[in-house]
């Protein structure tokens, strides 16, 4: 996700300096470069050795390397990085970036970057609270530092409260929409469906299918990540969203038909990737249905067609992306269904396809629109995402 992103980690003498260490971890591992600089004291905390192996970089601490006269040039340095990431954060650190002071690499490095620059605080309950700390934090804020606030939990001092730095795993999901916002995006009103309809029987029993929701909500994720304001209507699934997709739970197609419809006008683009019942029972009992007999008969009735009544709706400067996951005459079903939804563009996939399909980590889609068929190789769900979006964006009137 951040491959080709450089990404400079200030690491200052704070305890939890030692979680540097995973956080570096998880930028490699998402693709980033890193390039750490550490304060001479963070040393006290965790060593250059450990941080240099994880990033294989070497760390920079001094202005000059070791007695050559060559030195570390904090002007390139803050160009080359695509953001500046300070983790931890110590009070002292915090005060200098507030007020300018520039009495090491990292400092030098702050003030000369021209990328965006985010901060994550670690400290002590009651320091965290002082009117000081909390005045510089505002003027940074107010300077454009991003700012990844400190969570609640044990400190070091064996206090209970706000202070520790936040988890690894926060800092980079904080991070994402500052490195891969999209300015086609931003503003733009998103709704999207994941996931399976539950059609029910009766109190005990429902009519389902496989999907797992996890392309829905890759989709959805990624257009949070990049700017856009997300509303997701899901399916009973076991998935996770981020804290700025807006979730509405829905369970039966006729929940998801309803929200659909409550929120389609505030929508710029749809999205409609779940996998909605075509059909459900006629009479759902009241009470558990006994086994008596040898066989069981269901009287089935149509749902709505979330797509074909959106679709009947649609005005110009909406767009509408549709999902179609067949089994047999792929192609022709899917183009029927782009003609007669009025879909813009579709995604198809197919059973046939190894990797493809529901509950798979993978997929291997074909996006079909009114000039043709664009097929990808089998990649990761997220990596799925990036490319519908991308080629949403492509088509979509500005």
């Amino acid at each position: 996700m951040l491959k080709g992103k450089k990404i400079i980690l200030g690491v200052t003498a704070g305890i939890a300096a030692y979680k540097s260490a995973a956080l570096v971890r998880l930028l490699v591992k998402a693709g980033a470069e890193v390039q750490v600089i550490m304060t001479e004291e963070a040393h006290q905390f965790i060593t250059p050795l450990t941080l240099s192996t994880l990033s294989k970089r070497p760390v920079l601490t001094d202005f000059a390397k070791d007695k050559t006269g060559e030195w570390n040039n904090h002007v390139d340095l803050g160009l080359w990085a695509d953001l500046l990431l300070v983790a931890p954060t110590t009070a002292n650190t915090l005060a200098k970036m507030a007020n300018g002071l520039c009495d090491n690499l990292l400092l030098a490095t702050y003030l000369s970057a021209r990328c965006p620059v985010a901060i994550a605080p670690a400290m002590d309950l009651d320091m965290y609270q002082h009117p000081s700390v909390k005045h510089n934090l505002k003027r940074l804020q107010e300077f454009g530092v991003y700012l990844v606030d400190a969570e609640e939990g044990e400190l070091a001092s064996g206090l209970v409260g706000q202070g520790r730095m936040a988890e690894p795993e926060h800092i980079l999901e904080a991070t994402l929409p500052i490195l891969l916002k999209d300015n086609r995006l931003v503003g733009k009103k998103i709704l999207i469906t994941a996931g399976p309809t539950q059609e029910a029987l009766d109190p005990v029993r429902y009519i389902t299918n496989h999907s797992s929701g996890k392309m829905g909500y890759a989709i959805a994720n990624l257009l949070a990540i990049k700017g856009a304001e997300v509303i997701m209507l899901s399916g009973v699934v076991n998935q996770k969203a981020r804290k700025d997709v807006k979730i509405l739970r829905t369970v039966s197609a006729l929940d998801m038909y309803e929200a659909a419809m409550k929120h389609y006008e505030e929508a710029n683009v749809v999205i409609l990737a779940a996998a909605v019942a075509d059909y459900r029972p006629s009479d759902v009992a009241d009470k558990k249905i006994k086994k008596d007999g040898s066989t069981f008969a269901l009287n089935m009735v149509k749902t709505y067609d979330i797509a074909a009544e959106l679709g009947k709706k649609k005005t110009n400067g909406k767009f509408h992306v549709g999902f179609a996951l067949e089994t047999n005459d792929e192609a022709a079903n899917a183009q029927k269904k782009l003609t007669n939804k009025k879909f813009d563009m579709i995604v198809l996939n197919s059973l046939q396809d190894a990797g493809a399909g529901f509950g798979h980590d993978t997929n291997k889609i074909a996006i079909i629109d009114a000039k043709g068929s664009n097929a990808f190789p089998l990649k990761s769900k997220q990596a799925v995402a990036e490319d519908i979006i991308e080629a949403m964006l492509e088509r979509m009137v500005p």
